[in-house]
């Protein structure tokens, strides 16, 4: 099966779906920025009732920024996680404000924290795991905390193109898991190549990891715009799978869309139902009523807008 799948973009279609994906693609979540969400008039027209949207904290976004799109998207029905990038954030007083903060204007119950994307920590906070100690989120009673996963690895965290730091987060945080009363699970960077994410998956399970993983899936966008967030984001196998495509210079203009890897997981879930991915999570990185869009056409009634 090729990995990546590409075609000219068309109309929103309404031709039959995988029953497989549509299964898979139930509580799928996608993610915003500020920014991005402003180009969006009634997120009830692209997204299903229920869906989750996290909202990615960029370097430089005010805190007020964030909070504000919090809130719009919360009063049009959907659950909101904020992204708490643990670098940016100066100490624990301005951790505990943000928390207030979205939680008196938007009414946020859950997050995702992350040691975020910033070489030199702003403050006193360098990892995910040091946010989740301070029992900040605990004593606001903070419902669903994710934290990140890497199944292609993370060179920011191993530089030596090992796993070692990322397979001690991940030990940390299940030991967590067991102390917290907030539901939790893994949202991951986006990947190209089932294969490869299936036997990360299982390795968590054989490694006794048994968080939830919500598998990050790039939405509908041009080669050049993946290759440059794949490039930004430290993909590694999959990026050489773009660079591949990019060669062909009859395909560097089409846009790619996720079918091909998002049938084969599916297909692997439907045949091992134990199989630790629970959830898809997408980066609409070609633009959020693209991605939806390609949701409605593949997913049925599990992407059925709420104003469909």
């Amino acid at each position: 099966m090729a990995l990546l799948n590409f075609k000219k973009r068309d109309a929103v279609e309404n031709g039959p779906v995988n029953p497989t994906v549509e299964a898979f693609l139930q509580g799928y979540s996608i993610e915003v920025m500020p920014r991005t969400a402003e180009k969006v008039e009634d997120f009830r027209a692209l997204l299903p009732e229920g869906t989750r949207v996290y909202i990615a904290h960029i370097e430089g976004t005010p805190i007020e920024d964030m909070v504000k799109t919090a809130k719009r998207i919360a009063e049009e029905g959907y659950p909101v996680m904020p992204h708490f990038p643990a670098r940016i954030i100066k100490d624990a007083a301005t951790l505990e404000n943000w928390i207030s903060m979205y939680q008196g204007e938007a009414g946020v119950d859950q997050a995702l924290l992350l040691a975020g994307g910033v070489t030199t920590p702003h403050g006193d906070f360098d990892s995910s795991m040091q946010l989740l100690e301070t029992g900040l989120f605990d004593k606001a009673g903070f419902k669903r905390l994710h934290v990140a996963g890497h199944p292609e690895g993370n060179k920011d965290i191993d530089p030596d193109g090992s796993t070692k730091n990322v397979d001690d987060a991940l030990h940390w945080k299940q030991k967590f898991n067991e102390t917290t009363d907030a539901e939790m699970a893994l949202a991951t960077q986006f990947a190209f190549d089932a294969k490869p994410i299936i036997a990360w998956a299982d390795s968590l399970k054989e490694a006794g990891i048994d968080l939830p993983i919500h598998i990050g899936i790039a939405g509908p966008a041009k080669l050049q715009t993946l290759i440059k967030f794949a490039i930004a984001c430290g993909v590694g196998p999959s990026l050489k799978v773009l660079q591949k495509r990019a060669m062909d210079v009859s395909k560097l203009l089409l846009p790619y869309e996720p079918t091909d890897v998002v049938t084969e997981l599916a297909n692997h879930k439907a045949a091992n139902p134990d199989f630790n991915i629970t959830n898809v999570h997408f980066f609409p990185l070609g633009g959020i009523k693209t991605n939806a869009n390609w949701a409605i056409n593949n997913g049925g009634a599990s992407a059925k807008p709420v104003n469909a």
